[in-house]
């Protein structure tokens, strides 16, 4: 969906039936156009809990590897220290 899509020159704002449209049958497809849109914006929003909950799960690995590697740089320069003491 595009917010062109929903252009002012095309469609009236909601809650504004245009002349072109009856009465009642302008209400009904404002009514269904809102409720397409907001079924639209609710299913964009579970995408996005979804791809937060998904980044958050990444961050949380990555932070275990720097931690693995933190430790493997301490490891790696005490083996250093200890070859350099035995010459």
């Amino acid at each position: 969906m595009q917010y062109d899509d929903y252009s002012l020159d095309e469609r009236p704002p909601w809650g504004v039936a245009s002349p072109q449209e009856g009465g009642d049958l302008g209400v009904l497809r404002d009514s269904l156009r809102k409720e397409q849109v907001i079924k639209e914006i609710l299913a964009a929003q579970e995408d996005l809990k979804a791809m937060l909950a998904k980044a958050q799960t990444v961050q949380k690995e990555v932070d275990k590897l720097v931690s693995g590697n933190e430790t493997l740089q301490m490891y790696i320069d005490n083996l250093t220290v200890q070859m350099a003491k035995r010459r």
